[in-house]
């Protein structure tokens, strides 16, 4: 038996060593790229898990985070957001750090810092802009940095190339290097997590791209999407969440006018959903950090194209409107009821932006708890997963178990699985009182004669 290489015969036992040697010589490439030393900036909702699935990969992996007590938690092993477990984050090897020091030996940054809007619902890059002054004086020559932050089409290359440049000293493309990846983290999915879900990987250069690609390519399962171009890879970010927004905005829109004609909105949608091009959306109250907020990143970069977003705007204000919408459902479940408003117990289920997660942060439920307050309600409020400090963070003094008991009018906000499991649970309502369903958790339960509304 031979072996055939570019056009010479050798021999059998030769073959065999040539085919160990290939072997080798392709680990050794690949250990090689393993070698990269990687710092991810920002350890929330993305930035931990990222960190640990790539600590696993690679030998050098720190993650910064200006939280002190989220680094000192995370060093004990504790995360609060609940995204990677104890076992995964003590054996990862990542380590983690609130100095940005202990980066100066990187040569891979990944920024997953929040990008939040203002009050006035415009762009908050200040956040992404402090991190890329933080890590310019860090950068050397042959580095990579790469954005995961939600952004419009244009800010990893104008905007944070230049800062970059200003504070390294270097040339962004030459001494350099610009990468994009959007994140796709869904919170509390244990289902579609990050190793599952396909990754989308942008650069300035194909180098540069084939960089990214050997990086991401050690973590992502799904498979990677190599986007023609940063600016690309910046657009579909937003346009992910923005078409969900706008979906959504219609449900809440439909769900407001069979409400006004006594028509249940879910058997409108499940009768709809039997023709196969139907997609079931459903409503509901739209916070968080990515359907809320992405969809003012695209208006913004359509307004300074000179474009007019009028579909995108009108979805936000229809969602945004839908906190008013439900104060008045609660208003008139208590006047129907015959109850005089502010001597009627209320309570309400769920204050975090989705179900079975923590974080409160740009949260409906928190801005309706506020308005049901400004009726002089008496309201209880209580979260199976939110802390007492996080509340109180936003003026929300949470209740006890004991205190929802024999409530006029029962608000299930966010439906956590340890409502939805707990026996009893809508035992917590008087036999005459009314439930407000706003997802339609409970709308196959038995209710036993109990008013009810749902979206």
């Amino acid at each position: 038996m031979s072996l055939l290489l570019d056009n010479i015969q050798l021999p059998a036992n030769a073959a065999h060593h040539i085919g160990l040697s290939l072997v080798q010589e392709a680990q050794h490439t690949h250990d090689k790229l393993k070698t990269e030393k990687i710092a991810v900036i920002g350890l929330g909702y993305v930035g931990l898990p990222l960190a640990t699935h790539l600590a696993e990969q690679f030998r050098y992996v720190v993650g910064l985070d200006i939280n002190t007590d989220r680094v000192e938690a995370l060093r004990s092993g504790i995360d609060r957001t609940n995204e990677v477990d104890a076992q995964q984050l003590t054996s990862s090897g990542l380590r983690v750090t609130d100095r940005i020091s202990e980066l100066s030996g990187a040569t891979f940054f990944i920024i997953t810092v929040p990008t939040p809007i203002t009050k006035a619902h415009q762009p908050d890059l200040s956040p992404l802009k402090a991190a890329c002054k933080a890590i310019g004086p860090l950068l050397k020559k042959g580095d990579m940095v790469v954005l995961e932050s939600t952004v419009y089409p244009g800010v990893t290359e104008d905007v944070c190339g230049p800062i970059l440049e200003q504070f390294s000293g270097l040339d962004a493309g030459r001494d350099f290097s610009l990468g994009y990846s959007p994140e796709r983290i869904n919170p509390g999915d244990k289902t579609n997590t990050l190793d599952r879900i396909v990754k989308v990987i942008s650069a300035d250069s194909a180098s540069a791209l084939d960089r990214v690609a050997n990086v991401y390519g050690e973590i992502i399962r799904a498979g990677l999407y190599r986007s023609p171009s940063i600016k690309v890879a910046e657009g579909a970010k937003v346009l992910e969440n923005t078409q969900r927004d706008v979906n959504i905005a219609l449900m809440n829109e439909v769900s407001k006018i069979f409400d006004s004609a006594g028509i249940a909105t879910q058997d409108v949608i499940n009768a709809a959903a039997t023709k196969w091009n139907f997609v079931p959306f459903t409503p509901g109250l739209v916070g968080g950090h990515c359907i809320g907020v992405d969809p003012y990143y695209l208006a913004h970069f359509a307004q300074s194209v000179g474009a007019d977003p009028q579909m995108i705007l009108s979805g936000r204000q229809t969602n945004d409107g839908m906190v008013k919408h439900v104060k008045e459902a609660v208003l008139s479940m208590l006047i129907t009821g015959r109850s005089i408003p502010q001597n009627a117990k209320v309570g309400l289920f769920g204050i975090t932006f989705k179900e079975n997660v923590p974080d409160v942060r740009n949260s409906k439920s928190i801005e309706l708890v506020h308005d049901l307050k400004k009726l002089g309600l008496n309201l209880f409020v209580h979260d199976a997963h939110c802390t007492r400090l996080s509340a109180e963070h936003e003026q929300i003094e949470l209740s006890q178990a004991a205190q929802m008991r024999d409530l006029d009018v029962m608000v299930v906000s966010c439906p956590h699985d340890a409502y939805l499991d707990q026996p009893g649970f809508l035992d917590q309502l008087k036999p005459d009182g009314a439930l407000i369903d706003l997802k339609g958790a409970f709308r196959d339960r038995d209710l036993g004669g109990r008013r009810y509304w749902t979206l």
